[in-house]
């Protein structure tokens, strides 16, 4: 499913963020499915959710785990944050509120685990800007319509030629700009095609010609991602993915349309070439052959073969590899 890729700095997660100064992109699906691919390639995941209003990323969890008491079925879990708003009459003791809870969610994990994905809000905000000047990999959905593109750049309404940046692109280049010269690193930014159309259309061809114009300005990829499918709609309410096993979960084989969406989420996955540690690919082999010997449910700690840390306190500890 992955490219196998070198590692980042050692004992350090490889942060992915999800960001897009503009709602309804699909950032908390890809968040969501990224997470729970990294979970079976043995990765050890902690997820935090900065949508301080909408959580739709922590409502996915949250059905995940919910669907997995209700059904019994092992689906993989993340260890999991939210940033509360700040509820006094001062924006500023709001933010440093929120601050202080995202600073602290992000030192509790960042040795502990490989990988921390974190979903930020549609919105500039200055927990949504920290989030992307700390981003090792930033995976930017988009609609594939002229409407989200504006997000990224401006276009000749003649010819449609690229015509300049926008505001999200400007933030960015200033928050990858900081980051190069806080620890030297560079972001892996890639732009994700959401809900793109089956059928070929001019639209289609003018968006992804904008795209890779805008992508030698700005230095991101520009990678397919999911089309329009009722099939991802209906996932959300049970927390689940296109990776799970609908057999289990659901009690019915796939149908056509999972088939291809599973398709679809492998192909994203591949692209973004995260670094995959090999160490957790045979750590989940391992646990998953010693479970199957014993016949006794993964738990969560179990799952993420993570050290004891305040998240996940009371976890009954799985076997070493």
């Amino acid at each position: 499913m992955f490219v196998q890729t070198s590692p980042g700095q050692s004992g350090s997660a490889h942060v992915v963020v999800l960001g897009n100064e503009k709602g309804g992109s699909g950032k908390s699906t890809v968040a969501m499915h990224v997470a729970v691919a990294l979970l079976q390639a043995g990765q050890r995941v902690a997820t935090i959710d900065l949508d301080c209003r909408q959580q739709s990323f922590t409502r996915y969890i949250n059905n995940r785990s919910a669907w997995a008491r209700r059904t019994g079925l092992h689906l993989e879990l993340p260890v999991h944050r939210c940033t509360e708003p700040g509820e006094t009459m001062q924006i500023l003791d709001n933010e440093s509120s929120e601050l202080g809870q995202f600073l602290n969610a992000v030192s509790a994990v960042e040795r502990a685990f490989d990988f921390i994905v974190i979903d930020t809000p549609g919105s500039d905000t200055y927990l949504m800007r920290l989030a992307h000047a700390m981003a090792d990999t930033l995976v930017t959905p988009i609609n594939d319509s002229f409407l989200d593109f504006d997000v990224l750049g401006t276009v000749d309404p003649m010819t449609y030629s690229v015509t300049g940046e926008s505001h999200y692109a400007k933030m960015l280049r200033d928050a990858r700009r900081k980051r190069r010269q806080l620890d030297g690193a560079s972001t892996d930014w890639i732009v994700v095609r959401n809900r793109i159309s089956a059928l070929e259309s001019r639209n289609k061809q003018l968006v992804a010609e904008g795209l890779n114009e805008l992508s030698l300005r700005l230095g991101f990829r520009s990678i397919d991602g999911f089309a329009e499918r009722e099939v991802y709609r209906e996932f959300y309410p049970r927390g689940l993915t296109a990776l799970d096993d609908l057999d289990e979960a659901l009690g019915t084989g796939p149908g056509a349309e999972h088939v291809t969406a599973q398709e679809e989420v492998t192909s994203l996955l591949r692209q973004l070439k995260l670094p995959i540690d090999e160490r957790g690919r045979r750590r989940a082999a391992n646990r998953a052959e010693w479970f199957n010997q014993v016949n006794k449910p993964l738990d969560v700690h179990d799952i993420l073969g993570a050290p004891q840390t305040g998240f996940q306190a009371g976890d009954r500890p799985g076997p070493r590899s």
